[in-house]
């Protein structure tokens, strides 16, 4: 398995891990309810993503599935990361609506490598 892919998928189960991490201190460290909601969000957001990648790495047959893949990983750290941030710093979660469009546009490019042509 090529190295990028490999990464692709470790990277994937390392987001799972933070995922787990983040539910609990969504559940037991988050001040208010509506920090609560932002990292458990993150969380939810970044485990399904986190799985999604750890599964598809490896069978990512072009490089439109491979571009797609990373395109994804970074749209999980912008949105899940823009939302932790604004729930620990209180920052502005401004990078959260790039990484749901970077999200959509790395799951529409595994999609299209699956069209065969």
């Amino acid at each position: 398995m090529r190295r990028s892919i490999r990464a692709l998928a470790a990277l994937g189960a390392f987001a799972c891990a933070v995922a787990v991490g983040l539910g609990a201190y969504a559940m037991h460290a988050a001040v208010s309810p509506h920090d609560h909601e932002r990292v458990a969000i993150a969380a939810i957001f970044l485990f399904g993503h986190g799985l999604a990648l750890a599964a598809l790495a490896p069978r990512a047959g072009t490089r439109v599935q491979c571009i797609g893949l990373y395109v994804l990983l970074a749209g999980t750290i912008l949105f899940s990361g823009s939302l932790v941030c604004a729930a620990v710093f209180g920052i502005e979660p401004r990078l959260a609506p790039a990484g749901g469009t970077a999200s959509i546009l790395g799951w529409l490019l595994v999609a299209a490598g699956f069209v065969p042509g």
